[in-house]
């Protein structure tokens, strides 16, 4: 079986091999055949230690496929179906599950853990627990989310996580009101997303801020009022909000000097929301006074803040209805062999979002 491997934490280049094996199948288990993934930021954070996740391993958690064999006590999955890879599953019985904050359930990433995959040289992780450039991955059942018959699997994999997540920073999250003003810092696939969930919640002014110009000029395709580059960011504010601060700006990059800048442009009142997944040795910082006198609020937003299956259901309804473009977010597509490319593309910001076809 082919996969796109990791060999070590810190290499630039993922390998394409032919000797990968899908492990893990058992009870309470589905074995996957992907036929679509998109490749998220959060795989390169995973690539380069950002985020923690033992190597080797195979990236990949944004995926789509068809349902090959389900394991003893599965049921409402079955052979053929077609579902989305879910990397964050709620347990359903923790603490946080009860509280209704299933997306804060870390029985997902209890699974990162545990090999799925393995080579003659040993055991291969997956990425959050799955790992999906990869022909077959074997998963929990409750990682496989049918889909509908008319939803794309190339789009059901942007459903899986930035898409969700971007949306959800916005309706879930920062509950965006309409008539707002919105700046959204980092304009990639889920920044985008994010845009298009403040135009759903009808906001009056989105201003897309990210220092790639087709970036810029992508956001004001999907809802965008107005882009601009890091450096015209105050300009934009003294312009448009004469000086006060945005209603909602959402950092969407990861980063401490990002989420500083999104909070010095949010009005005192106002909400910052936390979207980038970042470093745990980057520390934000806000001193004591300004932060009880300018009363703003610091949201952050874990994979769009609310249960991921209405999440899902929430997005494909808002696509079927037009509301949102998810098509026009696949800026690129690949076989598995030119993985490597897509990584550099997403590096230099050239591409929003690559599907990986296999």
């Amino acid at each position: 079986m082919r996969a796109a491997v990791l060999h070590e934490t810190g290499q630039d280049k993922l390998e394409v091999l032919d000797d990968v094996e899908a492990v893990g199948f058992g009870p309470g288990k589905v074995r996957l055949r992907i036929r679509a993934t998109g490749l998220c930021h959060s795989d390169l954070s995973a690539m380069n230690g950002v985020l923690p996740q033992p190597a080797p391993f195979v990236p990949g958690h944004e995926g789509a496929g068809e349902v090959l064999v389900v394991g003893d006590g599965v049921t409402g999955l079955s052979a053929g179906d077609r579902v989305l890879v879910c990397w964050l599953p709620a347990c359903g019985a923790c603490a946080s599950c009860k509280r209704g904050q299933t997306h804060l359930c870390l029985a997902g990433f209890m699974n990162a853990g545990t090999p799925n995959f393995k080579r003659p040289g040993g055991d291969v992780f997956g990425f959050a627990g799955t790992g999906t450039f990869t022909e077959e991955v074997v998963v929990g059942a409750d990682c496989a989310v049918p889909i509908p018959d008319d939803v794309p699997f190339e789009i059901a994999a942007l459903i899986g996580c930035g898409v969700t997540t971007g949306l959800g920073a916005a309706i879930n999250t920062a509950q965006v009101e309409a008539g707002s003003s919105v700046a959204v810092i980092g304009c990639g696939g889920v920044g985008i997303s994010a845009i298009q969930g403040a135009r759903v919640q009808g906001a009056a002014q989105i201003i897309a801020v990210d220092p790639v110009a087709s970036r810029r000029e992508a956001a004001l395709r999907f809802g965008a009022t107005e882009a601009v580059a890091p450096d015209e960011f105050g300009d934009a504010k003294q312009r448009i909000t004469a000086g006060e601060g945005f209603d909602y700006v959402f950092e969407v990059v990861g980063k401490s000097v990002t989420a500083r800048t999104a909070y010095e442009n949010t009005r005192r009142g106002g909400t910052l929301c936390v979207v980038g997944a970042g470093a745990m040795d980057d520390n934000f910082q806000v001193n004591m006074f300004e932060l009880f006198f300018d009363e703003k609020r610091i949201l952050p937003s874990m994979y769009g803040g609310g249960d991921v299956l209405r999440s899902y259901e929430r997005a494909i309804a808002l696509w079927r209805a037009g509301r949102i473009d998810l098509e026009s977010m696949i800026t690129h597509r690949v076989r598995l062999d030119g993985i490597n490319d897509a990584l550099d593309q997403m590096r230099t910001g050239e591409s929003l979002r690559t599907c990986i076809e296999l």
